[in-house]
C-alpha cells in the first residue's frame, strides 16, 4: 500500500508540470551538473535551491515527506556526519518532463548510492525525490 502511495504521488508531481516546456533551459541544459557539484561539495543550502516545495528524502532507509526546508535541514545533519569528498553520476534517464540519475557519493569514509528523481516545472527542474542509501 505505501509502495502504491508514493507511485501516486510521483504521478501527480509530474502532472502538475505537464504544461511545462519538455527540456528546460535550452538544448544540451543537464541539470545534473550543478547538482551533482553541490552533493560533491555537501552544500545543502545550495542544493536545496533544486528542491520542489515538497519533496521524499531518504536517507540511509528513513523516508520523509518534507517540505524543503526541512529536507534542507535532513541532508546538512547528514553532511555534517559524512563529510562528502567526491560525488560521480553513472547513469542517467529522462522521459518526458521527468529525468533520474544514479550516483555515488563518497562521504565520511563510506561509499553512498544517491538517487535522484527531478521533474519539469516553470522552465526549471525540480528535485522531487532524494534518496541516500549505505553501500554494504
Amino acid at each position: 500500500m505505501r509502495r502504491f502511495v508514493k507511485i501516486i504521488a510521483a504521478s501527480l508531481a509530474m502532472l502538475c508540470c505537464l504544461s511545462s516546456s519538455a527540456n528546460p533551459g535550452g538544448d544540451g541544459y543537464d541539470v545534473f551538473v550543478p547538482i551533482a557539484k553541490y552533493l560533491g561539495q555537501g552544500d545543502a543550502e545550495k542544493l536545496s535551491a533544486w528542491f520542489a516545495d515538497n519533496l521524499e528524502i531518504t536517507i540511509m532507509s528513513t523516508t520523509i515527506d518534507s517540505s524543503k526546508n526541512q529536507a534542507k535541514q535532513i541532508l546538512k545533519s547528514f553532511f555534517e556526519n559524512h563529510t562528502p569528498r567526491s560525488f560521480t553520476i553513472n547513469h542517467t534517464a529522462s522521459r518526458s518532463n521527468s529525468k533520474y540519475a544514479l550516483g555515488y557519493l563518497n562521504a565520511g569514509g563510506e561509499l553512498f548510492e544517491v538517487t535522484i528523481f527531478v521533474n519539469a516545472c516553470k522552465n526549471t527542474y525540480k528535485i522531487q525525490q532524494l534518496k541516500i542509501d549505505r553501500l554494504r
